[in-house]
């Protein structure tokens, strides 16, 4: 078989140009840290990259969401955990004016007092997040969830849905609070033993007109229901401590899983440098071999052995 001198030559180029190429891919394998730089180096590889790169933009996305319910429920433990200050300042007041030895004017100073305590609540009830959403409205967020109606009564604006929201594959967590767990309504019973329902804010309205009167009966009623009233507030504190210790354990589990994915991911994608080094090694050595190879064959001709 004869070969003729540009078909040694477009092998030779060949030859070198594949060695170049490979060395090249060395050099931006180790200046990257990755085993697969473009797609087309392990497609299988590539593919595989893919998934657990969305896998893992999936489970941070779970945990950014348990940051905003945590930041949540920190607002409302800090404005129950007020609401349940000033309840007991006004339970403390309340029993000062049933005293029989207290004047008619100091209870007027008490029964206002109360009443400006009974704002201080309101004011607290429709606590909102950094974002301006009242965080106890239910899903009616962008309104207060505590308002005056046409009589002027402070009555619940807001609703009872709980807004639901993806923190795991197969988990979900409320992110707001219905302001009916925690501000609870009383069951009272007339004079006729007829029981009515009445909202915590007019219960707190009428013992402040009670004790403003100086309406015993009615004091000892509002003492009674003060209890109810505080109990509700201690109900939604215990649902907000709750809801934190599943964010916790929740935040936990991501951990975890994202671990799990970002080793996965490690193992694939990320370079064996004493490898990569090793291998580059060998492609500098065979360039360097068919460069020399290629020069030396290059300057053999026929016409020397004539003569």
């Amino acid at each position: 078989m004869q070969i003729s001198t540009s078909l040694y030559f477009d092998r030779a180029s060949q030859q070198m140009s594949d060695v170049q190429n490979a060395l090249t891919q060395d050099q931006t394998k180790l200046s990257s840290g990755k085993q697969v730089v473009q797609p087309s180096d392990a497609p299988n590889k590539a593919a595989l990259i893919t998934r657990i790169q969305t896998q893992l933009s999936i489970q941070n996305t779970y945990q950014s969401t348990l940051t905003t319910i945590n930041t949540r429920l920190t607002g409302q433990e800090t404005a129950l955990k007020s609401v349940s200050d000033v309840m007991a300042r006004i339970s403390e007041l309340a029993v000062q004016a049933a005293n029989s030895t207290v004047s008619s004017l100091d209870r007027k100073n008490i029964g206002a007092e109360i009443s400006a305590l009974k704002d201080q609540v309101v004011s607290l009830a429709n606590s909102q997040d950094s974002n301006g959403s009242y965080l106890f409205a239910g899903s009616q967020v962008s309104k207060p969830a505590f308002g005056p109606d046409a009589s002027g009564n402070v009555v619940y604006q807001g609703d009872e849905s709980r807004m639901t929201v993806n923190v795991g594959d197969n988990r979900q967590l409320a992110m707001n609070m219905p302001g009916t767990d925690a501000f609870t309504n009383v069951a009272r019973t007339d004079a006729s033993g007829n029981t009515t329902g009445v909202s915590f804010f007019q219960s707190l309205t009428d013992l402040a007109n009670a004790v403003t009167n100086s309406d015993n009966t009615n004091i000892q009623r509002g003492i009674s229901e003060l209890n109810t009233l505080q109990q509700g507030v201690s109900n939604g504190l215990a649902e907000v401590g709750t809801t934190q210790s599943v964010v916790d354990m929740q935040n936990s589990v991501l951990d975890q899983v994202i671990l799990n994915l970002k080793t996965s991911l490690s193992n694939v994608q990320d370079l064996d440098y004493t490898t990569a080094v090793t291998k580059m090694n060998q492609d500098q050595l065979a360039l360097e071999a068919a460069q020399n190879s290629f020069a030396k064959i290059s300057q053999m001709s026929l016409f020397k052995y004539l003569g």
